[in-house]
């Protein structure tokens, strides 16, 4: 199995309920909320480095239409 994937979705859900929760008291704790942030950043860092980007994918198209003909 796929741990990394489900590691990252954790990462993003942690992220999102400690800044939630450093945001929900009278009193913000302003150390909670950014160790949230930063860990949510993180996780959304470590999914979108395995999302190919769109100018790989046409360059891949055009050398294997280059190749085919």
């Amino acid at each position: 199995m796929n741990y990394s994937k489900y590691l990252n979705y954790l990462l993003i859900i942690i992220g999102c309920i400690v800044a939630i929760y450093a945001q929900a008291g009278e009193e913000q704790d302003v150390v909670i909320l950014i160790l949230g942030i930063v860990i949510l950043m993180f996780g959304l860092f470590r999914i979108s480095s395995g999302i190919p980007s769109k100018r790989d994918t046409d360059q891949d198209q055009q050398i294997k239409q280059e190749e085919d003909v």
